[in-house]
């Protein structure tokens, strides 16, 4: 089955650090957690006060505290909630796990349930598990991969502000 710890420490390094863009429709982010999206976090607070001390935003990265909470939003909000530790193959549940984090639980799953041929609610549960864990691994990764980039082109034609990320949104598309 496949392992959290493995698909975070892919999927971390494409958040990147603290940033906070104003064409991103998240506003303020850290390591990929959205302030507008992710307000009640646990991990905003701390941010907050680390703001007002020398070295920001690297002091952010030493506080370990804070590292454990992203961690943890990430295994509750993302990893659980596509039932990764369900997922036979490591390279199918790092797609969809990082796939989820970029675009969404709900988006991420329906296009897993798409390639897989299951009814497609977003809910990633025992059927839909069953049938992902049963696809030829190459077939699944890539036809994941081609539905996410034209999930990506989708947003681009919807919303040209957001053709700076495109290029990057590519290239997480490999993730294995």
């Amino acid at each position: 089955m496949a392992d959290f710890t493995k698909a975070y420490e892919l999927m971390i390094v494409n958040e990147g650090g603290y940033v906070n863009d104003p064409d991103d429709p998240g506003g303020e982010t850290y390591k990929g957690v959205a302030r507008k999206i992710f307000s009640k976090w646990d991990g905003w607070p701390k941010i907050d006060l680390l703001k007002r001390q020398p070295g920001f935003p690297g002091n952010l990265d030493k506080d370990t505290e804070l590292q454990q909470s992203v961690e943890d939003f990430y295994q509750v909000q993302f990893w659980n909630r596509i039932s990764g530790s369900l997922i036979s193959e490591q390279a199918v549940a790092n797609s969809i796990f990082d796939f989820a984090v970029n675009a969404g639980v709900g988006t991420s799953g329906s296009l897993a349930q798409v390639v897989v041929g299951t009814p497609a609610d977003g809910v990633i549960g025992d059927i839909t598990v069953g049938e992902i864990n049963k696809c030829d691994v190459a077939f699944f990764l890539s036809s994941f991969a081609l539905a996410k980039i034209a999930r990506y082109v989708h947003i681009v034609k919807k919303r040209p502000a957001s053709r700076k990320y495109f290029y990057g949104w590519v290239c997480r598309t490999l993730v294995e």
